[in-house]
């Protein structure tokens, strides 16, 4: 028999669809619920999908009804649910402005409107558990993801990211959607907020460089996920235990959480152990906060 969690994530993640918004299944961790298909295979795989298996994460959102329920049988367990962002037509936008380590993300946004000359739009707005808020925005094109380089508590779900849907629940607590916000249409995001979303252009006359960290939290970001990377059998999960807390201490742990458990099985956990590792170190650290 279903749990009632487990029914209203299917409820709310079909209503969501209906927005032309892609959905898949999230475990209470925030990750993605259906199992990868490639989790016992001997090499590490790039597959997003190709194979025609479902448990490729972000790659299995979809807007099909009956795909969405096949995806939420596949894993029971499931609590929540993710909203693909960067796809076309609406390119959603997630503005994740967080309160946490003594950061006010709305408060950063409203400087940042202030100082670049617009307005923060009323759009559809999801409040989550650690008292912060998603705000959902569209764009004429996939927008990078970042974290922090706009400024501290403000981090950017775009291409190839996700947002949890209102309407789940995690470890930490339920997705609610804002009073007054559901009706709203989901409006478009300022042009100026996308130029500085955007990653700067290379030099004239030189050839682009590799993509590289450029603001503090994304290279801690980088050098937490290569300390996974680089472990070797017998410390793995320590190690991912570690990076794990350094990242919920530095304010990245939501964000990083997927990227950290995708290098733990790169080293050759099971996802399911790395993502409870990941689960672990979060609690800890929330249990930790006054």
């Amino acid at each position: 028999m279903p749990r009632p969690d487990h029914i209203r994530a299917l409820h709310t993640a079909l209503l969501t669809a209906l927005r032309g918004l892609p959905v898949f299944p999230l475990s209470r961790t925030k990750l993605p619920a259906v199992r990868s298909p490639h989790r016992d295979e001997p090499r590490a795989t790039d597959c997003r999908g190709a194979c025609g298996r479902p448990g490729h994460g972000v790659h299995d959102a979809t807007t099909d009804p009956d795909r969405i329920r096949a995806l939420f049988a596949l894993a029971p367990w499931a609590t929540g649910y993710g909203i693909a962002c960067g796809r076309a037509p609406h390119h959603l936008v997630g503005l994740d402005l967080d309160v946490k380590h003594g950061t006010d993300g709305m408060a950063a946004l409203h400087a940042l409107a202030e100082r670049h000359d617009f307005a923060v739009p009323r759009t559809v707005t999801v409040l989550t558990p650690s008292g912060g808020r998603h705000l959902w925005l569209t764009a004429p094109g996939p927008v990078p993801n970042s974290a922090g380089r706009l400024a501290p508590g403000i981090d950017i779900r775009g291409a190839g990211g996700y947002v949890v849907g209102p309407g789940s629940r995690t470890v930490a607590g339920h997705y609610l959607l804002e009073p007054g916000t559901a009706q709203h249409p989901l409006a478009p995001a300022p042009r100026a907020l996308l130029l500085l979303a955007a990653p700067p252009e290379p030099p004239p006359g030189r050839e682009p460089a590799p993509p590289a960290p450029r603001h503090p939290a994304e290279k801690r970001a980088a050098a937490l996920i290569r300390f996974v990377l680089d472990s070797q059998e017998g410390e793995r999960n320590g190690r991912l235990f570690w990076a794990a807390c350094r990242a919920y201490d530095a304010g990245l742990g939501d964000a990083l959480a997927p990227a950290l458990v995708t290098a733990a099985v790169h080293t050759g956990l099971s996802e399911r152990e790395a993502a409870a590792t990941v689960a672990s170190a979060g609690r800890l650290r929330a249990s930790a906060e006054p």
